[in-house]
């Protein structure tokens, strides 16, 4: 098959990242199994520079499926089929404009062409739905003590939380978005300084260029949401409701607010104000997870 510049963009995040990160000998391992005879060394180029120039020698011959199929090999995902399926998914999205497909059936990893281009989007009616069983969940009184942070960070963060409320209360949406981002900010922030070694290693933690862990202080709230849900800290719906509050700083000057268009209303604060909610209950009780 032969793909699209976007759909190797994506195949090569899969490659070097999402699927599981690989550092720089780990890719020239990955690559010699497709017929490469690479050695790692001083001059090694960045990671994604290799791995975006060695798929473009392969574009287009029986090496890039084998290639698909060992990155999304289902023996690497052992207890995570849903993971692989998730990124067989985003994938899709990529192919169909290529007119191709990936199909798993059970073990095996194969390949559809498509006689045109097949884009499979939710329902209006079926993410509203979604969207409603979340704001549905009750989380009443919710306490960041069971999260362990220092006793004064707790104090100041349950402050906040009642700050937020009482905004949400009078009208004020801006004001819950941006109070509610940097609160749930500053608790993975304060969950990451406690357990450095589970958010340092966890797969989705954010690189630098030369493929080494940023500091805390570096990450944004989207890359601690993501590696919050692979540590089993969060669930699947905070990832798919946290949109607007994973971008509050955004909106923090008015000029970027402007220029984005943003109009905080009463539903988007509620569904941030829910999301935060949420991840500091499970997030209390998920914690044993990391405990050990």
């Amino acid at each position: 098959m032969i793909l699209s510049h976007k759909s190797l963009e994506k195949l090569r995040l899969l490659i070097n990242e999402e699927t599981e990160y690989r550092s720089g000998p780990q890719l020239v391992r990955f690559f010699n199994d497709l017929g490469f005879n690479d050695s790692y060394g001083q001059g090694f180029p960045s990671r994604w520079m290799y791995t975006d120039e060695k798929l473009e020698k392969i574009n287009g011959t029986p090496d890039l499926d084998k290639c698909i199929r060992m990155v999304l090999n289902p023996a690497n995902f052992i207890d995570r089929l849903a993971d692989l399926d998730a990124c067989i998914v985003e994938l899709n999205k990529f192919l169909a404009f290529d007119k191709w497909k990936v199909i798993r059936q059970g073990a095996e990893i194969g390949f559809k062409k498509l006689e045109k281009v097949e884009i499979s989007e939710p329902s209006e009616a079926s993410r509203a739905e979604a969207e409603s069983e979340f704001l549905s969940r009750e989380f009443s009184n919710v306490s960041v003590q069971k999260l362990g942070l220092d006793g004064f960070v707790s104090d100041t963060l349950q402050e906040r939380i009642k700050e937020i409320e009482k905004c949400f209360s009078s009208g004020a949406y801006l004001s819950v978005i941006l109070v509610s981002g940097s609160t749930l900010e500053g608790i993975l922030l304060g969950l990451a300084i406690k357990h450095p070694r589970q958010f340092n290693t966890a797969k989705s933690s954010p690189k630098d260029g030369s493929g080494k862990v940023r500091q805390f202080h570096e990450w944004n709230l989207s890359a601690y949401i993501d590696v919050a849900y692979e540590l089993g800290l969060v669930q699947h719906d905070i990832q798919k409701f946290s949109h607007t509050l994973r971008d509050f700083r955004n909106y923090i000057h008015p000029f970027q607010q402007m220029s984005s268009g943003f109009s905080p209303r009463e539903h988007t604060a509620k569904i941030c104000l829910q999301v935060l909610r949420a991840a500091i209950h499970e997030m209390g009780e998920n914690l044993c997870k990391i405990n050990t």
